[in-house]
């Protein structure tokens, strides 16, 4: 079943819940609704964006270079720099998805991009100093640190499975 027909079954599933909704209380339905649609609009330019930059890797970054940089072949390598490049990036977890989809269908091998997500979502290397500032630098270190490891080691767990 391809994404397509997930996001189908899904709004339809959402349209099924909408329709239960305005039955039991049309106007919180309605709050619903406006509330669901101003997500929407806060969120379109960073999908937009997100989606552009997939457009991006994909013409510019042949499938050759993803896959000797990220692919099987070179897998300790893979899996850190896979790692890193999560840890260094920033943005909302949603952002890392359709990145990591692109990674996948160019060669890179999974647990690197599994790595990837979870040291995007995970791992703040750009907001070290603010996370040093709040709890201290040796906190930041060590939680940031721990949290990059145990996102090579879930890659490779992952890895195992598939």
């Amino acid at each position: 079943m391809g994404i397509r027909s997930i996001g189908l079954i899904y709004l339809f599933l959402v349209g099924l819940t909408y329709l239960w909704a305005f039955r039991r209380d049309a106007h919180k339905a309605q709050n619903a609704i406006k509330t669901g649609a101003a997500s929407l609009l806060n969120l379109l330019p960073l999908l937009v964006a997100i989606f552009a930059l997939v457009g991006l890797f994909q013409e510019f970054l042949p499938p050759e270079m993803i896959e000797s940089v990220l692919g099987k072949a070179n897998r300790a390598a893979a899996l850190l720099t896979g790692g890193l490049v999560g840890a260094i990036s920033i943005g909302p977890p949603l952002a890392s998805y359709p990145i990591a989809g692109s990674l996948l269908s160019n060669g890179a091998w999974p647990p690197a991009v599994a790595a990837f997500i979870m040291s995007w979502i995970s791992v703040g290397v750009v907001t070290l100093p603010f996370e040093a500032g709040i709890f201290s630098w040796r906190f930041a270190l060590l939680r940031n640190g721990l949290t990059l490891g145990a996102a090579l080691f879930s890659g490779l767990l992952l890895g195992g499975l598939l």
